[in-house]
Parts: structure tokens; C-alpha cells; sequence
């Protein structure tokens, strides 16, 4: 585990020496101290980023020569897949094979900008112009030095997701994970060494948000902010950005609805259910925390989900069997206990769980919870609680369930079951969201564009568009003529 900062190609403690704990959300134990970043270990990076993208060979390599060393990063990851996905676990919680299977994902996401980054080489886009005497062509070029901010649900994934597609389009990056699930992170840097990736190309520094992350978004020389995280933090990223109009781009927040019509088969509608919320500790993004049910099959659906949820095993990552591990920290545990006796207090019933479990007395344990019979503008219903909670309500017929979808600020993600497939086309379309589920809640592919409407962020993520995020395009314009334009006669 590393304990020093990846900067300019080289492992460098921080400026002011500090560090701070990395706590396994399972024991509650101390098992690391990780390096502390601040304004001026971000500078350096910064600068570091800034020389290898204004004279360096990275945004001049040909896509095919970056693709190499994204190949290379893949290859690694999957090497030592075992070992970065139990050290995610002790730093995140989450339960073993859904680490490895982070882990693939990660190789993946590298493998697949690879394909992208040569399919850069030589792209250019003839323009047919109105006047003969010129001639003019698009041609897509590297946004020049990103700062990203990552969180800590999926550690190393989420990394993948920036990095690797600013690599496949000439970028370099200085990246601040979250200090809450650092070492994967740097973990990264020791495979970007041991795959020669020029120095200065990618640069890693952690530390918090107020000391390493703002410094990170307010620098002048950064030329791109990407943020995944809260609505509140990126309404920071986007506020710091408009100072010198970098470009942003963010994935925030989401209360993702998941609409179950009657002619549902009630046992995969459960499944489904579940694996929306109570995958990764229902720490995702776009889990769909809100089910909306028809009323003729609310209450059977509900006593299957209430009855499964209460056989699910909790317990450490690396325990076999575990398919629920800790919440990530203290401070989000106690965030979400708090957002359910707020929820009570305003009338929420709890059908099953809300506490910590009986047999765990150590680590950040939650049971699985859903909660009913809240109103319209309980806090549960409304707001991101970021956990294994679940607010269930019925609904009378398909305007009623669109209506009830729709009505909330967030607008990431959302999710409709039925065997009729021209209902779930037409609500799937209705819904005000950038990522839409039929019969099914979750799957994510590289390949498909990520992102949301309203207040669940700006701009998309992964497929052929997070490349996007990372390019300009210019126009260049050419006077073919042998003759003079013509404007300005000599005397």
C-alpha cells in the first residue's frame, strides 16, 4: 500500500508531510494512513500535467501508440485483480466478488477506450462549404490538462471511467480520489510506472476535499474539471470552473424510480428490486430507491420483498456467503440512521430492517431496509439517503406512475417492469431521466452513454461520449484560390 503522492512520474511524500487514517469500515480498525495532499502538492501536479500535455510526447503519440499503454493498464489490472479487489473491500466494504467484479470492469473500461483512441487516428471531417474558392475540414484534438474528483462507491472503477478515455484522447490528468477509499487509486499509479506511461501523463494526489480538491478545481492551468459525486460538492466543481470557464462535466446525485406494473411476474420484479438497491450497500448512484407498484399486486410484491430482504447475509467483504457488506464510513452510516428517523418522524413505516444487526456489534452494519407509507414529501421519498433503503409505494394507473417518477429534482436513472412492451417503451420514454431500464435495474455498459437530466448532473459519461468529454474540435478553413479575395485593391 502506498504512502506517498504520484507526481510528475515519481512517488513523492507531500509537501507538508501530514497523512491521514484509512479506516476498515468492517472492524472499524485503522490499517493504513495514507498520504495528505494540499494546494501545493496539487500545484506541482498540476504543472506536472501541464508540461507533459505542452511539450511532452503524450498528445502528439498517434491513437494506436496511446491504445498500447491503455492495453497494458488492462492487462495489469486484471494481474493483480485479486489483490486490488480485497484491498477495495478493506477500504470500501463492499462484498468480495462484487470488488472483482469492479475489477473487471476496470480492464474492461481501459480495453474499450483503446479500441476508441485508434479509431482517432487519421478522423477528419470534410465540410462542404457555399463558397468554391476555400475548402475547410473538422478535426478532433486533445481538451488539454483535466482535473478529476472521484468517490469512493466504486473506488477504482469510477477512476477508469475518467482516466482511460482522457488518456485515449491525449489528456493528462491530475486525479484526487476520494480520502474516504484512496488506495486503489494509488494503486493505479504503481501500474502506470510499471507500463512506462510517460511521466507527468497521469498524477495522483490525495488529500481532501478542502485541502487537495478545491485547490485541484480552482487551479488556472487545468483545463477540464470531471466530477462524480454529491449535488452540493459538484455545485462547487461548477461554481470554481465558471472562474476561468473550464470545462465541466458531472455526475451527481439521483432518486431513481422503478415502476412495476401488475402484469409483472412478482418474483423477477423482486429480484430486480433488490439488486437495485441493495447491491454495493445500495451506494450507487443511480439505485433505484423509489418502487412504484400497480395496486393489484402492492401488497403481495411487498411481502416477497420484505420476506427475501430479511434472508440476506450480512456481513465482512472477504467473509464467503456476504452479500451486503459495512456502509463506507461512520460519518455516511450515521447519515443514513438519520435520514431514516427523520423519514419515520414524518410518517414512513419501516417493513423490514433500520437498524444495525443484532449478531454485528463492530463495523458500520445496516440492515436491509424498506420503507412505506411515507407521503409525497416525506425526505425519504425525496432524497438521496445513498444506502440499502428502499421507499415502496403503489400507484393507481400509468399516468399516476410517470407523474410520481418524474416528481423529484434528480433524474439519473429510472426503471419500468411489464410484459406489455409498448407500455414500457411509451413510459420509458415519458421518464425524465438519461439512463432508462426495461424489465431489468442496473446493468452498465462501457459502451452505452451514462449520465442524467435536472440536477443529476451535466454531460455523459462512458461509450463514444465520455471520449467527447476529453476532445475540442476545430475547424480548419483553407483559401484554395490562385486569385485575390478581392477586399482590398492596391493603389
Amino acid at each position: 500500500m502506498q504512502d506517498k503522492l504520484y507526481i510528475d512520474g515519481a512517488w513523492k511524500a507531500p509537501t507538508r508531510g501530514g497523512s491521514f487514517d484509512v479506516v476498515n469500515p468492517a472492524t472499524e480498525e485503522v490499517f493504513h494512513r495514507a498520504p495528505a495532499g494540499t494546494a501545493d502538492d496539487i500545484d506541482a501536479a498540476v504543472k506536472a500535467a501541464r508540461a507533459a500535455f505542452d511539450t511532452g510526447p503524450w498528445p502528439r503519440l498517434s491513437g494506436k501508440e496511446r491504445a498500447a499503454y491503455l492495453r497494458a493498464i488492462a492487462d495489469k489490472v486484471i494481474e493483480k485483480k485479486d489483490f486490488l479487489a480485497r484491498l477495495e473491500v478493506k477500504d470500501n466494504g463492499k462484498p468480495l466478488p462484487e470488488a472483482a467484479w469492479d475489477m473487471d470492469d476496470v480492464a474492461g473500461c481501459f480495453s474499450y477506450y483503446a479500441g476508441l483512441a485508434e479509431e482517432l487516428d487519421g478522423e477528419e471531417e470534410t465540410i462542404t462549404l457555399g463558397e468554391p474558392r476555400f475548402s475547410a475540414k473538422a478535426v478532433r484534438e486533445p481538451l488539454g490538462v483535466v482535473g478529476a474528483i472521484t468517490p469512493w462507491n466504486y473506488p477504482l472503477l469510477m477512476v477508469a471511467w475518467k482516466v482511460a478515455p482522457a488518456l485515449a484522447a491525449g489528456c493528462t490528468m491530475v486525479l484526487k480520489p476520494s480520502e474516504l477509499t484512496p488506495l486503489t487509486a494509488l494503486e493505479l499509479g504503481v501500474i502506470a510506472d510499471e507500463v512506462g506511461l510517460p511521466a507527468g501523463v497521469l498524477n495522483i494526489v490525495t488529500g481532501t476535499g478542502p485541502e487537495a480538491g478545491q485547490p485541484l478545481t480552482q487551479h488556472p492551468l487545468v483545463d477540464k474539471l470531471a466530477f462524480t459525486g454529491s449535488v452540493p460538492t459538484g455545485r462547487k466543481v461548477m461554481m470554481a470552473g465558471a472562474e476561468d470557464i473550464k470545462k465541466v462535466s458531472l455526475e451527481l446525485g439521483g432518486k431513481s424510480p422503478f415502476v412495476v406494473f401488475a402484469d409483472s411476474d412478482i418474483e423477477k420484479a423482486v429480484e430486480w428490486i433488490m439488486f437495485g438497491i441493495f447491491w454495493n450497500q445500495g451506494q450507487v448512484c443511480s439505485a433505484t430507491s423509489r418502487v412504484l407498484i400497480e395496486a393489484p399486486i402492492y401488497d403481495a410484491v411487498l411481502a416477497r420483498l420484505v420476506e427475501e430482504a430479511k434472508k440476506i447475509r450480512i456481513g465482512n467483504g472477504l467473509d464467503d456467503g456476504t452479500l451486503l457488506g459495512p456502509i463506507v464510513s461512520k460519518g455516511q452510516y450515521e447519515k443514513i440512521l438519520a435520514a431514516i428517523e427523520k423519514g419515520k418522524a414524518e410518517g414512513a413505516r419501516v417493513a423490514t430492517g433500520g437498524a444495525r444487526p443484532a449478531d454485528l456489534n463492530t463495523g458500520y452494519y445496516l440492515e436491509p431496509t424498506v420503507l412505506t407509507d411515507m407521503a409525497e414529501d416525506n425526505f425519504v421519498w425525496k432524497e438521496e439517503i445513498f444506502g440499502p433503503v428502499v421507499c415502496v409505494k403503489p400507484f393507481g394507473d400509468e399516468a399516476e406512475a410517470v407523474r410520481l417518477a418524474n416528481d423529484s429534482r434528480f433524474g439519473l436513472a429510472a426503471a419500468v417492469m411489464s410484459k406489455d412492451e409498448a407500455r414500457c417503451e411509451r413510459v420509458a420514454r415519458a421518464f425524465r431521466a438519461g439512463i432508462v431500464w426495461i424489465n431489468c435495474s442496473q446493468p452498465t455498459f462501457v459502451e452505452a452513454p451514462w449520465g442524467g437530466y435536472k440536477q443529476s448532473g451535466i454531460g455523459r459519461e462512458l461509450g463514444h461520449w465520455g471520449l467527447s468529454n476529453y476532445l475540442e474540435t476545430k475547424q480548419i478553413t483553407r483559401f484554395n484560390s490562385e486569385e485575390p479575395w478581392g477586399w482590398y485593391i492596391k493603389p
